[in-house]
């Protein structure tokens, strides 16, 4: 149970979706290990939608630490079909990303979905088949490693992908969703401080049902972001994972192709999308060598770059607590999630969930530092 100033209803503090799939997985990883579905058996699942040799090119996608991502040809279409193992990387739900691709659809460039298999009738866990939108994550002479960790850009990619990077981000919060058919989301309910509560007891669940070990500053992570919850006036939709790595761009021209990872998507503050920017581990060294943001911008102008384009005013001591939470929300991912999947056999990418939990060393001492200076 995780008890709140406000309430002592788990189901009540975080959003009622999530905490259904986050109460499902701790039921569903029981059933492991997990299998990695094969060729025939993906065949045969599309064939079962579509119609008997109705697609061809299948093939396995690389990367995918939460999902199973496969690509085809369907009715002269080229599609993408991403599955839920049994655990993952983190815990999302397939309805609310229909849902938000649905409708952003138009408003920022986003894959459009063809089939959505929310309950796994016929993929045996939930699916998504969206059209496939050709791109790059990264420059094509960047170095090789896991999409947008370190993504190393030059002056010349900086300039043409930077100033497309921040206007997506202002165009993402300032979409209406109230007007929006997001029936599986929360909306504002008007306490001043549910926006940041219900992220807070969002993780705070998934690290007391996925520890492993226990680690102190966690704890104390977490009281701080308790007792220093900041008033959201004005909520937005919220990415939720908006970074390099998460869009991509033609490599020949550098427009952004589309927009990618909605699963964290939520109604919340718009600080959250910038601090999850400032995380060393999304960073990388300019040729100055100074901290680049997303590998496009020095901090300060990235903030000042958001606030021209958004007319919104960014709140220091806002952006200081929502910095503080996104570090914290590494190391429950790194620590927890990743490790629990990787252990139990119930993803696969059981090794690259393994690799991904070393990134831990980067978040907490991040986290450190953080908590130090919110003591002064």
């Amino acid at each position: 149970m995780i008890l709140t100033a406000e309430t002592t209803d788990t189901c009540v503090a975080i959003e009622p979706r999530i905490f259904a799939i986050l109460e499902e997985k701790k039921a569903r990883r029981l059933t492991g290990p997990y299998i990695p579905r094969s060729i025939a058996q993906v065949t045969a699942s599309l064939e079962s939608l579509y119609g008997p040799g109705s697609i061809s090119g299948l093939r396995r996608m690389a990367g995918g630490a939460s999902k199973e991502q496969f690509v085809f040809d369907h009715g002269g279409e080229r599609l993408v079909l991403r599955m839920d193992p049994l655990e993952g990387l983190i815990e999302t739900c397939r309805r609310r990303e229909d849902q938000v691709l649905r409708a952003m659809h138009g408003v920022v460039p986003v894959p459009e979905v063809r089939h959505a298999d929310i309950d796994g009738a016929t993929f045996g866990l939930p699916a998504l088949v969206t059209t496939f939108v050709p791109g790059v994550a990264k420059p094509p002479q960047a170095a090789a490693s896991v999409s947008g960790l370190r993504t190393d850009f030059d002056a010349h990619w900086i300039a043409l992908l930077a100033p497309a990077f921040i206007d997506n981000l202002v165009c993402i919060h300032g979409f209406d969703y109230r007007a929006a058919a997001l029936p599986d989301f929360a909306m504002p309910g008007g306490a001043p401080h549910e926006m940041a509560l219900r992220q807070v007891n969002w993780w705070a669940k998934v690290w007391a049902d996925d520890v492993v070990d226990a680690f102190p500053i966690m704890a104390l992570a977490e009281c701080w972001l308790r007792e220093n919850l900041p008033a959201c006036t004005d909520p937005v939709l919220v990415h939720g994972d908006y970074r390099t790595g998460n869009y991509l761009f033609d490599p020949a021209g550098g427009a952004v192709t589309a927009i990618l990872d909605w699963e964290l998507a939520h109604v919340g503050d718009f600080h959250e999308d910038l601090a999850w920017n400032l995380q060393p581990i999304f960073a990388n060294r300019g040729a100055d060598g100074e901290t680049m943001i997303s590998g496009l911008f020095r901090r300060d102008e990235f903030l000042s770059s958001y606030e021209k384009a958004s007319g919104r005013t960014v709140d220091p001591a806002a952006l200081f607590f929502y910095d503080v939470l996104a570090a914290w929300k590494c190391a429950v991912i790194d620590l927890s999630s990743c490790l629990t999947a990787a252990r139990d056999g119930n993803n696969h990418q059981d090794a690259l969930l393994s690799w991904l939990a070393t990134s831990a060393h980067v978040v907490l001492s991040h986290l450190t530092a953080l908590l130090e200076k919110g003591r002064h």
